[in-house]
């Protein structure tokens, strides 16, 4: 009687513990709630406009907003132009093959030095393409937030340069991505907007811009006019800067340029509609070698900027323009760049077209791209007023110093508004030493003013120049009072909820704390007392485990670890894979499955370091890449063939190994034959989708849109439904009348073959190698592991612990495949591409979803998915001897109480190294991303283990 009793414990046994899993769940929820509410707060946005009438009542020349010097204004935006992709290569240490594509614009600048120049525009990170958009408008800086708003736009309500150009009666013209309308929606007179979401399409968008952008030009309904072009960006995203689609975008870019040119200086002449236009080509964000943006890296925050006006000013332009850096482009010509911040750029535009400031603007009057305009130099038009007549420059420059001090006076006006509305606010020491910089600023251009006209009446000629020098003094001291506080909102400007981030961090601490203990007081229960020597035994494993956690998790304390996490994790598990062997070798007792994972750990790290990983940019190898080396040997011709064949070849071998394992593993029939099948389809699908993706084979046009759009959407729904099945068979099918092992491994091969064709499609060509190695390092652990037990003789014991090496090697090696598989912990880390497998058109929820499942696939979701079979063949020796009750159920939840405390005291670690370096120049670039991916991942390790224990107790 007593196998009926036990056989009726334990369902009542294994059914509550999810109920602790459910409860870490919540407590970690929430304290991720609290610690994100605090450290995530955007700034306080005011809602405040500036107006037409407003007055500084500074001085006579510093009374209201600065007049027009444009009468129009075109603005060609090049979504993620790199600063390479203008200026000469030979700016640059090595020429590359994307470089000197733009020849009109350094032709330009080559040639009319007087009305062109080529700027390299820094923007400020994160560099998504709401933020700076939104920062390129309002004058202010991005806010880390908004990111997820990048997916769906929301209507900017503070104030910007479009509300002001619509309340002082601008007209304006907008045609290309589809965002300026999502933020402003009621302030263009005209607007030709495109679908922006669908990186695959390269074309649709530009053509459309093209197809209205020249013959605007001709029409006088506008004042601004704003193209954005997007086939840059989209290119970079799914072929790479180096590539082939890239090149041809850039060309095609040139000639539009050049196109819109010539339509310009042609109406420039006395009297026509573009006498005094300026033109703006501009990017708002650079990109990665791959393609990607978001980060903080030089390449990602570097763009470019190039005015032209078509009206030249006069020579003494030069003066301000400078030759701080010029060299020779590969024409002979000399060319200079100069250097501008981005948040710079809303300012100066409203001081160009004659329009009050955006009242939260922080940034400065350019005096370069200011000087470029003809109408800055024209002092009977702008009205320049003085004792004496002034000379070119020196007129310029007094008009250049109201503007700045209207511009002085527009941010002093935000600081003290912003520190009395805000909750937190700045420092008073940095507030007083602004304030300090603005009074002195200001006392001086009072005094400026009387001297410069008393001086010329009284001295003529020789202090003229003292008057012109204590101008530049003057602007000097705005420029001072401006960068200071633009440095103070750079490093000071999210207001930090300490005691939200503290509460937060607590829970955190706790949790991990009860984790820990809750785990330990597991295995001493299920450990009889005549059985202690066992737990003893352990204790070595445990502490090695251990070391290994806490390493990692203390490299994430380094911003250069945390950029090199791939290597850090993928040398820890190295490490614990050779103390295995040096532990073998001494006993003796070396086995095949150690030298295949030694063998396996190097192979992710070659792959990690270049093979599938983001380090390696857009479609093409260097020239140290392993498959360069074979292409060089065996000519391009055979690499081109392989490389296609070899994936398919490579899936082909897993879809067996698969099929092998499903037949052995569910032992309920209609499952094993519904699963298998819908296994076999998949593949297949997943092989004709590459098949019509590659360019070596010819297909019929309605075959390749059948591979390339329905394969991966039949895959998507046989997933799909062997979920379902699974879930319904558990829940109503015969599985609870088998064995507690078979039941549960029966229940995980169905899960994993349910969701493993959606990822692996997902990850591209790379995921059926993903797979292998995936298969092999799973196979490796469990065979060392049960060597392990057998060395220790745990088997004899009859112990119910489970090993604790083995789970973090798993861990270890999740981590490895998401760096393996391209991922990075920023958001230009996300394959975008993969969220458009199978559909071209763009839905927040279908993308999200699948661009989810892409980045946490084969790092999250597959490997709790595995844990069971970790337990399983754990507990197979040990309960055919052992009279421990439920030894396998028990087991199973050590095993993921370990993984899910491994991964809380990872993001553990991640709250406490971000709450540590707040002021980090990095915050918003590396550590804000990387506390978002840990935060993310641990919430749904937390809910798959969850779902687990419902679904195997």
């Amino acid at each position: 009687m007593a196998a009926p009793a036990s056989h009726r414990r334990e369902p009542t046994r294994g059914r509550s513990w999810p109920l602790i899993f459910v409860a870490i769940f919540a407590v970690h929820s929430l304290a991720i709630f609290l610690f994100t509410r605090g450290f995530l707060l955007t700034r306080t946005e005011l809602d405040l406009h500036s107006h037409r009438d407003d007055r500084t009542d500074v001085s006579p020349g510093c009374s209201s907003w600065p007049p027009p010097a444009v009468d129009r204004l075109v603005i060609v935006v090049l979504d993620a132009l790199r600063f390479d992709f203008v200026a000469p290569s030979t700016f640059f240490q090595e020429k590359q093959p994307w470089m000197d594509k733009l020849q009109v614009l350094q032709k330009l600048a080559a040639d009319e030095k007087k009305s062109a120049r080529i700027f390299k525009a820094l923007a400020d990170p994160p560099t998504t393409s709401l933020q700076r958009l939104k920062a390129l408008t309002t004058g202010g800086l991005p806010t880390f937030i908004d990111v997820g708003n990048s997916f769906g736009a929301p209507a900017i309500v503070e104030d910007n340069i479009m509300h002001q150009l619509a309340k002082s009666g601008k007209r304006v013209v907008m045609m290309g991505d589809d965002t300026w309308t999502q933020l402003y929606p009621e302030h263009f007179n005209k607007s030709f907007p495109y679908p922006s979401f669908n990186v695959k399409d390269l074309d649709t968008v530009d053509n459309g811009v093209i197809e209205h952008l020249l013959p605007s030009l001709h029409e006088n309904d506008w004042d601004v006019l704003i193209a954005h072009f997007l086939g840059v960006d989209h290119a970079g995203h799914i072929f790479g800067v180096d590539s082939t689609p890239m090149i041809q975008k850039l060309e095609q870019y040139n000639q539009i340029l050049e196109d819109v040119i010539d339509t310009l200086r042609s109406l420039s002449k006395p009297g026509g509609p573009h006498e005094n236009t300026l033109l703006l080509v501009m990017g708002d964000h650079g990109q990665t070698l791959n393609g990607d943006h978001g980060g903080g890296t030089a390449e990602e925050v570097e763009t470019s900027l190039f005015a032209w006006s078509p009206k030249t000013p006069p020579d003494a332009v030069l003066a301000v323009l400078g030759e701080d850096s010029c060299n020779f482009d590969l024409h002979g010509n000399e060319v200079c760049v100069s250097t501008m911040q981005q948040l710079d750029f809303a300012v100066t535009v409203s001081a160009l077209l004659g329009i009050p400031f955006p009242f939260g603007s922080i940034g400065r009057v350019n005096p370069e791209l200011y000087a470029l305009s003809a109408g800055t130099w024209d002092n009977q038009k702008m009205d320049i007023k003085s004792c004496m007549p002034w000379n070119d420059l020196e007129a310029w420059r007094r008009r250049y110093a109201e503007a700045l001090c209207v511009n002085s006076w527009q941010v002093k006006r935000y600081i003290d508004q912003y520190s009395s509305s805000s909750i937190i606010g700045f420092s008073a020491e940095y507030l007083h030493h602004v304030a300090d910089l603005y009074s002195k600023a200001q006392a001086n251009w009072s005094e400026a003013l009387k001297s410069t006209c008393q001086l010329e009446i009284a001295m003529g000629e020789e202090f003229k120049e003292s008057a012109s020098s204590a101008l530049q003094l003057q602007i000097d001291a705005y420029s001072s009072f401006l960068e200071s506080f633009a440095n103070l909102a750079r490093s000071a400007w999210t207001e930090f909820d300490l005691w939200l981030m503290g509460i937060g961090l607590l829970l955190m601490i706790l949790s991990v704390i009860t984790q820990g203990y809750t785990l330990v007081k597991l295995n001493s229960v299920c450990q009889p007392s005549d059985q202690k020597s066992a737990g003893v035994r352990v204790i070595p494993k445990l502490s090695f485990a251990f070391t290994l956690v806490a390493i990692r998790a203390a490299s994430l304390l380094s911003n250069s670890y945390i950029l090199t996490e791939g290597r850090v994790a993928n040398f820890l598990l190295s490490t614990s894979c050779i103390a295995g062997v040096w532990h073998s070798v001494t006993k003796g007792n070396f086995s095949i499955e150690e030298f295949v994972f030694l063998l396996l750990n190097i192979f992710t790290r070659f792959g990690i370091e270049f093979g599938m990983s983001k380090q390696i940019a857009g479609s093409t190898a260097t020239k140290d890449h392993p498959v360069s080396i074979v292409c060089d040997i065996f000519g391009s011709n055979f690499c081109n063939v392989f490389m296609a064949m070899l994936p398919i070849i490579s899936l082909a071998l897993v879809a067996y190994i698969v099929l092998k394992f499903s037949s052995s593993a569910i032992h309920q029939r209609f499952l094993k034959y519904f699963i298998m099948s819908g296994t076999i389809l998949s593949y297949a699908f997943i092989a004709n989708h590459w098949a019509s993706e590659s360019t070596l084979l010819s297909h019929p046009k309605a075959n390749r849109d059948i591979g390339i759009r329905l394969a991966p959407r039949f895959v998507y729904a046989i997933g799909a439904s062997s979920l379902v099945i699974s879930v319904l068979c558990r829940l109503f099918g015969p599985v609870d009348c088998l064995k507690l092992n078979k039941r549960i491994t029966s229940l995980s091969a169905a899960m994993l073959c349910s969701w493993s064709p959606t990822i692996l499609i997902l990850l591209g060509r790379q995921g059926s190698f993903v797979a292998l190695i995936c298969i092999i390092g799973a196979w490796c652990i469990i065979k060392l592991q049960q060597k392990y037990e057998k060395d220790l003789k745990l088997d004899i014991i009859g112990s119910c612990v489970a090993n604790p090496v083995s789970v973090t090697q798993w861990s270890l090696l999740a981590v490895c495949l998401f760096y393996l598989t391209g991922h990075w912990c920023t958001f230009d880390g996300l394959r975008y591409g993969a969220a458009f497998i199978g559909f071209d058109h763009f839905h927040i929820i279908r993308q999200g979803f699948l661009l989810s499942i892409d980045t946490f696939g084969v790092s999250h979701i597959l490997p709790v998915l595995s844990l069971p079979f970790i337990a399983i063949y754990c507990c197979n020796t040990v309960s055919k001897k052992s009279k421990v009750n439920d030894v396998t159920i028990n087991i199973l939840i050590q095993v993921h109480l370990m993984y899910g405390l491994i991964t809380a005291i990872t993001t553990t670690v991640t709250i406490i190294c971000v709450t540590i370096q707040r002021r980090h120049l990095m915050v918003w670039g590396l550590f804000a991303p990387k506390y978002v991916f840990d935060a993310i991942g641990l919430l749904l390790t937390d809910l798959l283990i969850c779902l687990a224990s419902l679904y195997y107790c």
